[in-house]
């Protein structure tokens, strides 16, 4: 996973949105009954470098926090993987469930939305919550301190707002895992 700490804030846009964005765009051009199939491979590939980007910045940064900062990785990591399942569980759904709505024209029953709502609404906090933790443990590391919210609210934002955020925040990334701490990365999974 240090493969996401190495890289630089335009690969990782490229990456993240360029990339998605043409796979996009090429299955409006070239609209047929398959064009349903890509969208899910779309945002299996945004997922995979959106998520995995978090769990190496998140993972890798905790070892790095001082003692004061306490922070729970185990809480981080569940945190992370429920929208991953989420996300990866509606792909599945839009692919085997929603072909028959959308070639028949009938209306898509409404207790499917009452089930996924709640889902949705948790899988939203989840990853707010990894917001948080990201944002927070790289302003504790970078000042070596306990950070309060004033501290990381900004980067909290700019995670958010994650096409343009990247370009504060990865390079950011890159100077705390430069060379000289190459042996510290975290290679294995908790």
């Amino acid at each position: 996973m240090k493969f996401f700490l190495t890289l630089k804030h335009w690969q990782f846009f490229v990456f993240v949105c360029v990339l998605p964005f043409f796979i996009d765009l090429t299955s409006f051009i070239n609209y047929t009954i398959g064009a349903i199939y890509v969208f899910p491979m779309m945002m299996l590939l945004f997922m995979f470098f959106f998520f995995g980007w978090f769990y190496a910045v998140g993972t890798n940064l905790y070892p790095k926090l001082s003692a004061k900062t306490k922070m729970s990785l185990t809480r981080f990591k569940i945190f992370l993987f429920f929208p991953v399942f989420y996300i990866l569980a509606i792909s599945v759904f839009l692919v085997v469930s929603m072909i028959p709505y959308s070639t028949s024209g009938e209306p898509i029953e409404p207790w499917i939305f009452l089930l996924i709502l709640p889902l949705h609404l948790f899988s939203m906090f989840c990853i707010f919550y990894c917001f948080y933790f990201i944002a927070k443990a790289l302003k504790s590391v970078e000042t070596q301190a306990l950070a309060t919210s004033s501290d990381y609210l900004g980067d909290f934002f700019l995670i958010w707002f994650f096409p343009i955020g990247i370009w504060v925040i990865q390079p950011r990334i890159n100077k705390l895992f430069d060379e000289s701490d190459r042996g510290e990365i975290v290679e294995e999974i908790y």
